[in-house]
């Protein structure tokens, strides 16, 4: 079979299955040279298995492959890159043992005479990172690299493969501002240039922004295609989950009941120059908005004891809480949901029962053995009370999407009662549906009278969930602001480093 030559890629009828999942059924897309293509679904809507399938890593069980109107068969990861795809991977694939020159042509060294070409590579290198906008010497080790800046890095590996079809899987997910519109500036660039793209992302306005055309997949199928022209943010969403969708964030019907259930005073966290202070209060959710670095995880892992304080104290229900390990604030009822959940919240390994069960094990073994069918029946009730997708609670948590796995994260602390609950980054490469689940959760944790802290730098996320919000700047409050007062420009500006005075607007909290 042959298309006509204006088509880069074509699927046609992409089949995929693994033992018990049908992950892909008869998907088709195809891309056209100098194309941005964005590719959405939610999480386990088959999107990665596609891009798997066309990186090489998977074969597919029925369907087609073509390129430039001619049917392929791709015999792996190798072959893949011999035929100019290159995937980036949301988690980034470099060695970061090595400097930038070395991770570009690693697998693909120059050699001249016998010998390694390292001046002929690190002059390439050096204009392929003029073309991406990275202005650092070739030599630099990429260990001191920003996620910015090694997410470039990626792009001139893909680049030195003279690849015509690149694949971008969440590539702003860990990138700030400044960085995202720098990364958006290349990708403009490399469609200007004819290359074709591939864009992975769950963020709305990105998308929109960026793409030409937008491909979506619900459950393992391809629902349709939406010009950018016709494209809104409300029928994408519809689209992805089947239904329209009206109530992302869940209505505010909680209360303060007035007492603090955590009060944090003058609590000097390593690096910080200052102490900070604030109250959780049971019954709500308290949002922490702040850029890249402004101290907010630094701050969460001091409270959760990873990182002791050097100064300050806390109270918990009244009494003093100063935890010096995680143990320590576990006994007390205070849980960490990390911003990284695949580092930090899971052992992937292990399967969902055994992640649901890790943090309160001596609960499930009395005396000397396990008792699993309480095991069993509490990771039961998690699953059906989180809705986390899984064919089995014995499935290992590696083979669950991304928005899953947090729903087991979450579901292991709410089986242990928690009386504060702290989310770093929530919903960070979750898909819209799945994070409209988690929103209301939060919610009702809230409506039961637990102290909910969210850290996120998703404004509308900070905006349409929060009681109220802390705002930080290079590890300082700025300000503390309830809900009357929430609006962008005045976050915005506190997180710039802007003063709130609650003189000036009627309320709110005092500055640390």
């Amino acid at each position: 079979m042959t298309l006509p030559p204006s088509n880069l890629l074509a699927m046609r009828g992409i089949t995929k299955r693994f033992p018990g999942v049908i992950a892909l059924q008869g998907v088709s897309l195809e891309l056209a040279p100098g194309e941005v293509l964005a590719l959405m679904g939610e999480n386990g809507a088959g999107k990665s298995t596609l891009m798997k399938i066309l990186g090489g890593a998977y074969p597919p069980d029925e369907g087609e492959l073509l390129i430039d109107g001619r049917s392929v068969i791709l015999h792996g990861i190798a072959d893949a890159k011999r035929r100019r795809i290159a995937l980036i991977h949301q988690e980034l694939m470099l060695a970061p043992n090595l400097d930038i020159t070395g991770n570009i042509f690693l697998g693909n060294e120059r050699r001249r005479r016998g010998m390694m070409d390292r001046a002929g590579m690190n002059a390439t290198a050096r204009k392929l990172l003029d073309r991406v906008g990275l202005k650092l010497p070739p030599t630099t080790p990429v260990s001191s690299l920003t996620a910015g800046q090694m997410q470039m890095v990626e792009i001139a590996k893909a680049l030195a493969m003279d690849a015509r079809l690149i694949i971008m899987d969440e590539p702003t997910s860990s990138l700030t501002a400044g960085e995202s519109e720098q990364l958006f500036g290349i990708i403009r660039r490399l469609r200007r240039d004819g290359i074709g793209i591939i864009y992975i992302s769950h963020r709305m306005e990105e998308v929109l922004d960026l793409a030409d055309r937008i491909t979506i997949l619900r459950d393992g199928r391809r629902v349709g295609d939406l010009n950018a022209a016709e494209a809104t943010h409300d029928k994408i969403v519809s689209m992805m989950v089947g239904r329209t969708f009206t109530n992302r964030f869940p209505e505010k019907t909680a209360k303060s009941s007035g007492d603090a259930a955590l009060q944090v005073r003058n609590v000097l966290a390593p690096g910080a120059p200052a102490g900070v202070s604030f109250d959780a209060m049971r019954g709500e959710i308290l949002g922490f908005a702040g850029l890249v670095g402004a101290g907010r995880t630094e701050l969460m892992q001091v409270i959760f004891g990873v990182t002791p304080a050097l100064g300050g104290s806390i109270l918990l229900d009244g009494k003093p809480f100063l935890p010096r390990k995680p143990k320590d604030a576990i006994n007390r009822g205070v849980y960490l949901a990390p911003e990284d959940r695949k580092k930090h919240g899971l052992v992937l390994p292990m399967s969902v029962v055994q992640n649901i069960s890790l943090p309160d094990l001596a609960n499930y073994r009395p005396r000397f053995w396990l008792q699993r069918r309480t095991e069993d029946r509490v990771a039961d009730e998690e699953v059906k009370r989180m809705r986390i997708k899984t064919p089995t609670i014995y499935r290992k948590v590696v083979n669950l999407s991304g928005g899953n796995q947090q729903k087991v994260v979450l579901g292991k602390w709410l089986a242990m009662r928690p009386t504060v609950l702290i989310l770093d980054e929530p919903t960070r490469g979750i898909d819209v549906g799945a994070k409209a689940e988690i929103y209301h959760n939060m919610a009702r944790l809230a409506e039961a009278g637990i102290a909910v802290i969210m850290v996120s730098s998703d404004m509308e996320e900070i905006l349409g969930v929060s009681d109220r919000v802390v705002v930080m700047h290079e590890r300082r409050i700025t300000g503390i602001l309830p809900r009357e007062k929430l609006n962008q420009e005045l976050i915005g500006s506190m997180m710039s480093g802007r003063i709130y005075e609650p003189a000036e607007t009627g309320t709110g909290g005092a500055a640390a």
